[in-house]
């Protein structure tokens, strides 16, 4: 069968043929429609993330649409290596899949599955988010955290805060439900950004702060839980940890920044939510799309065209592979 394949750590997929799978007991076929190109599906491919299992060669892609044996309709995730979505078969167990609702689209279910699934899960399955609080999204302008924008406020949020490096987007975040967007520089050339960052985010939690989802990490992060110090007292803020765009694995956190404030620290992510939970995350998701109007631009490619698109994407508009 034609696939996206990883010949070894750190290589980018290949177009090719791959030996066609065969379910196992308790498994199902399913033959592939679409798939997105995601953050977890390049770390996952180059043996970077926590998840990867190591083995080569190995179709790429950790979730896709497409037809099961019975006729339906169903979003697939977290394939066994070493088969993949990026290929025209892929066996998977029941239980990893969910039906996608007639009115939703084989391009809309790819693209918004994962980022929907982790914006669903950080809100409501770790952070417990109830109507009327207030939400910051850090990172807001990558499309898990324009999802996160979205679904906070269909979920009745008081207030969403937005943060992000890029101004303009975050402007346009306004049209998608964000209350209030800070705009933020840490970089060596702007000496004084963490000190303005901080700043803006003391003032604005004086107004209160409920739930953070970060998908940066990184100084942005260690920024957020210094501001949350100096101003959370006995209500407690719940600060999800769901991605590192910054780059940065890991940050320094000074001690007192949790003894003097009620701040619970806490991820979400394979393993931190349970698989029905993931799952559970998914189906609210494909089901809140029309209500809430969720969008997420995309870019529609051949999967033989995979080789000149993997390292060129950036995330917006959302590559989906299409698997005729």
């Amino acid at each position: 069968m034609k696939a996206a394949i990883v010949t070894a750590v750190g290589k980018s997929p290949i177009y090719g043929e791959f030996q066609k799978p065969t379910a196992k007991e308790g498994e199902i076929l399913v033959a592939v429609r679409a798939a997105a190109l995601s953050n977890l599906t390049r770390s996952r491919a180059s043996g970077a993330h926590y998840s990867s299992t190591g083995i080569f060669p190995a179709v790429a892609g950790t979730d896709g649409v497409g037809l099961a044996e019975d006729g339906r309709r169903v979003y697939f995730a977290m394939p066994e290596a070493p088969f993949g979505s990026l290929a025209e078969l892929c066996p998977i167990h029941p239980r990893r899949c969910v039906e996608i609702p007639d009115g939703l689209d084989d391009i809309t279910a790819a693209a918004i599955a994962n980022p929907g699934m982790s914006a669903w899960a950080s809100l409501v399955e770790r952070a417990r988010f109830v109507a009327g609080e207030t939400v910051l999204v850090n990172g807001a302008t990558g499309t898990a955290g324009r999802v996160a924008v979205q679904l906070a406020k269909h979920l009745g949020a008081a207030k969403v805060i937005a943060t992000g490096r890029n101004a303009q987007e975050l402007e346009e975040l306004k049209q998608l439900g964000a209350d209030a967007v800070i705009p933020f520089a840490l970089d060596a050339a702007h000496p004084s950004g963490v000190r303005d960052y901080g700043e803006a985010l003391t003032d604005r939690f004086s107004g209160g702060i409920d739930v953070v989802i970060d998908y940066l990490w990184g100084e942005s992060a260690r920024t957020i839980i210094g501001a949350l110090a100096k101003v959370v007292e006995d209500k407690p803020v719940r600060f999800v940890q769901v991605g590192s765009s910054s780059g940065e694995a890991s940050i320094e956190l000074p001690a007192a920044a949790l003894r003097s404030a009620a701040i619970t620290l806490m991820g979400s992510g394979i393993g931190s939510v349970s698989r029905e939970g993931l799952a559970q995350s998914i189906a609210n998701v494909f089901a809140a799309v029309g209500p809430a109007g969720l969008e997420v631009a995309t870019q529609v490619v051949p999967l033989s065209e995979v080789e000149r698109v993997w390292d060129k994407a950036t995330g917006r508009p959302r590559v989906v592979f299409t698997i005729d």
